[in-house]
């Protein structure tokens, strides 16, 4: 008999009350979905595991590290499920660190990211605008993606175009790392004459990009940077994973690899 295994995959974070309000519950909802698969995690930032070892004293495992402990635990049937938002790099990377050992096992099969089809863009959308509400007129709401140099990275335009079609024309995506960048954000807010901008992070994990980088009081957050333009800022800190819609796209993604 095939011993069967879930390996949820996550980018990680070293802010331990947001992993468990995204990274566990994530996790949680796709263990209960597949009862019958021992459960594995890992991670793909090896900064992060590092950083988490030193302070904590805690180890998680890399991808590689996951798939020699379940080759050790005699499991032959694996379904790999990353939380990634979109196929960027550390998307590439997991896949590589798995195919290279694909040929140990009996059958491994890996899972698709937040981002894969257009109704996942809408749902992912749509629970999250649910949050923001209603914007008034004198508002703007600016998300804060993570960005990427891969190709990817044009998902996040995309999402602010799709944004745009939904009818919401006061609502920006924007990257921390890449384009839409936030000097990108500011001359398009510009044009609209609000007086009040929300930001959130379009992120898994509200984790050190949402505390420091789009909430901070640094002179370069975004939130110094739009309160300098002379907008009232108001942050929202909630990862995508405590949603409970999207944390179900990740549920439906496993359950159909």
């Amino acid at each position: 008999m095939a011993k069967k295994a879930i390996l949820v995959v996550s980018f990680g974070t070293s802010v331990n009350a947001t992993r468990e309000k995204t990274i566990d519950r994530i996790e949680a909802d796709i263990q209960k979905a597949m009862p019958d698969r021992a459960f594995y995690r890992a991670w793909t930032s090896g900064m992060i595991i590092r950083k988490i070892e030193k302070r904590d004293d805690v180890h998680i495992n890399t991808v590689e590290e996951a798939m020699k402990q379940m080759l050790l635990d005699g499991i032959t049937d694996v379904i790999v499920q990353p939380t990634h938002v979109i196929r960027g790099i550390e998307y590439d990377q997991l896949k590589e660190a798995v195919l290279e050992r694909r040929s140990q096992f009996e059958q491994v099969r890996i899972g698709t990211p937040l981002l894969t089809t257009s109704e996942d863009t809408d749902e992912v959308l749509q629970a999250v605008m649910a949050e923001i509400g209603t914007i008034e007129k004198e508002e703007a709401v600016v998300f804060m993606g993570h960005g990427t140099p891969h190709d990817s990275n044009s998902v996040y335009t995309e999402l602010d175009q799709r944004l745009k079609e939904l009818g919401y024309s006061q609502v920006f995506m924007g990257t921390v790392e890449a384009e839409p960048s936030l000097d990108t954000l500011l001359e398009k807010i510009q044009t609209l004459h609000v007086k009040r901008v929300i930001l959130a992070p379009f992120m898994v994990v509200a984790g050190d990009h949402a505390i420091n980088d789009m909430s901070g009081d640094e002179d370069d957050s975004w939130k110094s940077t739009f309160e300098k333009a002379g907008y009232e800022v108001e942050c929202i800190l909630k990862g995508l994973g405590e949603y409970p819609a999207v944390r179900q796209i990740y549920v439906k993604h496993a359950l159909e690899a």
